[in-house]
């Protein structure tokens, strides 16, 4: 891997020369931007305001903008006289448990590298030492012209460090959380419990980018002169309106998804199905009377004989 800094990492009075290097890589795909009309090129170009032409990288500075437009120019000599310690060293201000470092703060992650023979010595002596001690190490250093806080743990058999934003980078979660007061039943917490169960863990290296494998396989199709076909669109997800019927309902397809038996499947079922909705109607419709059921001998013995009238003979 080609290293991207070179320099050292200060622990105490010793010094570890070391690399960093990338420890992630995108995998995402990249567009350019083209004229629909004729598929060329859409290129941006770097042209200066006030003359109206197009500038080289040479002759571009930087620049500050303040609040009403003025531009403060700051150039390269200015900011060499600033006071930056870390920019070629990796310096450990403190050791704390890896719990104390808040997950919205990781950025960028990198692999630092022990730079030749003399420092194997020293970079195991401080990759043992964190792992026998437990903690991670917070460090300063500088990286594209500014100081930077990051955050040093073992990973495997080498040293990586996370780039950390600044406590203040991060914002407070104000108005975020729903301002409504909610009940949560015991049961509906029972059954969030039972689906965190169900779905278990998953080894995070079967995961997989599927869009990105259906948006190589389109542009795969289009370069050959094909015409791709149609993916038919995902379900809108449906308003969730009883939250227990939606758990239970979730709970039984992720431990159909696990392969249970269906024996298991189906008394789960049983307990999720819903009554069918009444139709409202304007009128009541009128039904038709049910046939008696035919009497059995039974039941014609005990009935009781029907009074019949003799008719009068005819004189």
């Amino acid at each position: 891997m080609r290293s991207i800094w070179n320099g050292a990492i200060s622990f105490g009075l010793v010094s570890i020369p070391i690399k960093l290097v990338n420890a992630t890589e995108s995998h995402s795909v990249s567009f350019r931007q083209i004229h629909t009309e004729d598929g060329g090129r859409i290129r941006y170009r770097k042209v200066c305001e006030l003359e109206d032409r197009e500038v080289a990288t040479a002759e571009i500075g930087k620049g500050y903008e303040e609040a009403d437009g003025t531009i403060v120019p700051i150039t390269d000599d200015d900011l060499s006289h600033l006071p930056l310690p870390t920019a070629r060293t990796i310096e450990i201000v403190a050791f704390v448990p890896a719990d104390r470092i808040d997950p919205l703060q990781m950025d960028t992650a990198y692999y630092l590298a022990a730079a030749g023979v003399p420092a194997a010595k020293p970079y195991t002596l401080l990759r043992e030492a964190l792992k026998r001690s437990n903690r991670v190490a917070v460090a300063k250093y500088a990286l594209r012209g500014r100081e930077r806080l990051g955050m040093l743990r073992v990973v495997g058999d080498a040293i990586a460090m996370h780039g950390l934003l600044w406590p203040d980078e991060v914002r407070v979660p104000e108005g975020v959380a729903p301002e409504t007061e909610v009940t949560i039943r015991p049961e509906e917490l029972d059954l969030a419990d039972v689906l965190m169960d169900t779905l278990g863990e998953v080894d995070l290296s079967d995961l997989h980018d599927e869009y990105r494998e259906a948006l190589e396989e389109l542009i795969a199709t289009k370069s050959s002169g094909e015409t791709p076909t149609e993916t038919p669109a995902a379900p809108s997800s449906a308003k969730v309106l009883d939250l227990m019927a939606a758990l239970e309902k979730s709970v039984n397809a992720a431990k159909a998804s696990r392969g249970e038996e269906a024996g298991t499947e189906a008394e789960a079922d049983a307990e999720v199905k819903q009554l069918p909705a009444r139709r409202r109607t304007s009128a009541k419709k009128a039904t038709p009377a049910k046939a008696a059921p035919p009497k059995t001998a039974a039941a014609k013995k005990a009935a009781p004989a029907k009074k019949t009238t003799p008719r009068k003979r005819p004189a």
